[in-house]
């Protein structure tokens, strides 16, 4: 069976073992030496690990692996409208790149792609934010909503929900990044909203509107590592990031020094660890304003 380059990275990709950067790191051999998708499967098991720098277990994965299970799934995907990125695609978003030092080796995608150059924002906090928190949140979300701005959140944490369902009050667009797999979200269909409370609002996901993003194969469940993963891709994503909380050296305020690193607007609230140096290295203070909803108004947007 001869195999197109989104099936070979599909193939790549669902084999036990093989992680994003493997995947990358064969796509980019096989095109700096010339090679088919069929000729490096054929190569040996020690061509593998000397060529490829891949593991006894991931060279053994490959002999195993079936080329027609990858076909039926692609055929799936296919019929569901989702995308296969890989890092060396002219399509991978440049914001993550720019962004994430490691960045995932591979996306899958489901929805509205264009989202990808709209002007993104996100909203981040830290686990277990108070609930004023979670209301400023809800405000800085809605005041960027209706400002024209799309937003990029996660979908399983009381922070990330508390953004993603504002969206859905005005009919606007969202970029949803997930930590497992589209069809451990969205459903074998993709059809579910990505969590309950969102269902209030919107039974269906939509993907005329929103999109949805994973670095995890379609049928990945979570895993604790995965966490941090999302929250990259979220940020990364975002073209202003608004931090409401973030703990001492925690992953926020890791995300808040990257955002800053790859010029990003960044903009920091008084529960922020790190605050001063933060505002020192160029962040914004997103300080209370009770003349204006209990937040600062958003400056318009600057790519």
């Amino acid at each position: 069976m001869s195999l197109t380059r989104r099936s070979f990275a599909l193939h790549l990709a669902m084999t036990p073992g093989i992680g994003g950067r493997s995947v990358v790191r064969i796509l980019a051999r096989n095109d700096l030496l010339g090679r088919s998708a069929e000729a490096f499967l054929r190569l040996s098991p020690e061509s593998l690990r000397e060529e490829y720098r891949l593991n006894v277990k991931q060279a053994a994965n490959l002999a195993g692996g079936s080329v027609e299970a990858t076909a039926q799934l692609e055929r799936r995907l296919d019929a569901l409208g989702v995308r296969l990125l890989t890092a060396v695609d002219a399509g991978y978003p440049a914001l993550v790149e720019e962004f994430d030092p490691d960045p995932p080796g591979v996306l899958f995608l489901h929805g509205n792609v264009r989202l990808l150059s709209a002007p993104t924002f996100a909203v981040l906090a830290s686990r277990n934010t108070a609930p004023e928190g979670l209301e400023q949140i809800d405000r800085l979300t809605e005041e960027s909503v209706l400002n024209g701005e799309t937003l990029v959140t996660g979908h399983d944490r009381p922070e990330y929900q508390r953004s993603a369902i504002v969206p859905l009050r005005w009919g606007a667009p969202r970029i949803l990044a997930l930590d497992r797999g589209l069809f451990q979200v969205l459903g074998p269909d993709l059809k579910d909203e990505a969590f309950r409370a969102a269902r209030l609002w919107r039974y269906e996901f939509d993907p005329g509107t929103d999109l949805a993003i994973s670095p995890f194969r379609p049928e990945a469940d979570f895993i604790g590592a995965n966490n941090r993963v999302r929250d990259r891709l979220v940020a990364s994503l975002a073209r202003r990031i608004d931090f409401v909380s973030a703990a001492e050296g925690g992953n926020m305020a890791r995300l808040a020094r990257l955002a800053l690193k790859a010029g990003r607007r960044v903009r920091v609230g008084t529960a922020v660890s790190g605050r001063d140096e933060l505002l020192a290295g160029g962040a914004e203070p997103l300080d209370e304003d009770p003349g204006h909803g209990g937040v600062s108004e958003p400056r318009s947007h600057r790519a």
